[in-house]
């Protein structure tokens, strides 16, 4: 235990940035608490049942009656049916009142319906708590800051975190923020002189995690998954029968996962396998204007502190030379990557596509701004970027005083 709690674990760059995350969860409750819901939420309201069924709970049938109306007759079928989401989704979804008891489970859903945030926000603050890391061990620790700072104080994070009129996608995005980045630790590990596979079963169990959440959570992930191995591939070319055997396993850890969440029941399992919607994609969307315009949007959404920084810094990384390498290369080709896919899906799968490109941008901004840091223009730099996160941040918080 003692070597566990060490300094270089947890230091002063750890308890700062467990201070920002602290921030950061304080700005999604207090926007939470603001939510005014005038009619019950019936999309959440039947995620919480659809999931509670799912673990074995008699808590969907009656649920109508508890709240005396109801959603549209179609909701429960198309919920059973649904194209773009695992019962995963549904299970952490409803995880929350697993524990109430069934004579009066529908009175604790009504009263408690605040519950249905945790495990969103729960995933939220894993995926800071990722970025901060994957940034730190890539451009150290003015990269973890920075990428930190923007994520705890994101518009578009808080509102997705606090599921303020979002559906719970923060468990998609923590899942392949780990898919990426993940394949990308075990890579590096593959020239150790020990057997691979035995060896990072841990990351193995941490990749199969991030493979499952991501496409769990939204079917159209799964693009995901052959990325993360073209990655292993290039990081170890000498090594690709171990990277793929790896890539292997952390699959089938995924696929053991996700046919847990049905009960392990076969029948159910590839029936949603067969009715889901793994891509989505319009082809005709790439050629219809609303499309880029609501791109536009989802990048305003990300706040003062992203939008003033991020033409500099393009600019940056296509001008100087010393800026283009993998570290800072691969957030960018995957960010780019989900934002296409996000015009050709003007629909509900784009809205993530969007959402899961986020936190590459992070990584990204943060890598090329510590590059510039490095130079002899430093003291620029640091003050630049110093005063563009305040006053992103004093923006944010004026935003969250008035909710709209």
């Amino acid at each position: 235990m003692s070597k566990f709690f060490t300094r270089e674990r947890f230091g002063h760059p750890q308890v700062f940035a467990g201070i920002l995350l602290l921030i950061f969860l304080a700005q999604c409750v207090w926007l939470a608490s603001k939510k005014q819901p005038q009619m019950p939420d019936w999309e959440q309201m039947a995620r919480i049942h659809w999931g509670l069924h799912l673990w074995g709970k008699p808590a969907f049938t009656n649920a109508h009656a508890a709240l005396h109306t109801g959603p549209p007759g179609d909701l429960q079928s198309s919920l059973r049916l649904d194209k773009d989401h695992s019962a995963l989704w549904f299970l952490t979804a409803s995880a929350p009142f697993v524990l109430c008891p069934n004579a009066n489970l529908e009175k604790c859903i009504e009263s408690h319906l605040y519950l249905a945030m945790v495990p969103n926000m729960v995933f939220a603050l894993l995926l800071g708590a990722s970025l901060w890391y994957v940034a730190r061990r890539l451009y150290g620790n003015i990269g973890g800051y920075i990428a930190l700072t923007f994520y705890c104080f994101s518009p578009k994070i808080i509102l997705s975190s606090a599921m303020w009129f979002s559906p719970p996608e923060m468990g998609a995005a923590w899942g392949a923020f780990g898919a990426i980045f993940t394949a990308i630790a075990v890579s590096h590990t593959l020239y150790a002189p020990r057997e691979v596979v035995l060896w990072n079963w841990r990351r193995i169990l941490l990749l199969g995690l991030s493979f499952a959440l991501a496409a769990g959570s939204q079917y159209s992930l799964i693009v995901l998954v052959p990325i993360a191995l073209l990655f292993m591939f290039y990081l170890a070319p000498m090594r690709k029968q171990a990277a793929l055997a790896i890539w292997v396993c952390a699959c089938a850890v995924a696929c053991v996962l996700l046919f847990a969440a049905y009960g392990f029941h076969a029948s159910q399992f590839f029936d949603a396998i067969h009715k889901a919607d793994f891509l989505g994609l319009i082809w005709q969307a790439f050629t219809v204007v609303d499309a880029y315009t609501a791109l536009l949007r989802h990048l305003a959404e990300l706040g003062p502190a992203v939008l003033a920084p991020l033409p500099v810094v393009l600019i940056v990384y296509v001008l100087w030379r010393r800026a283009r390498y993998f570290g800072n290369t691969t957030p960018l080709l995957v960010a780019v990557f989900l934002l296409i896919l996000s015009i050709g899906s003007p629909h509900y799968p784009g809205f993530g596509f969007g959402l899961m490109a986020v936190p590459f941008l992070f990584v990204f901004i943060s890598g090329v701004i510590a590059d510039m840091l490095e130079t002899e223009n430093r003291m620029i730099v640091l003050s630049a970027i110093g005063v563009v996160l305040l006053a992103g941040a004093i923006c944010n918080v004026w935003q969250l005083a008035h909710p709209g």
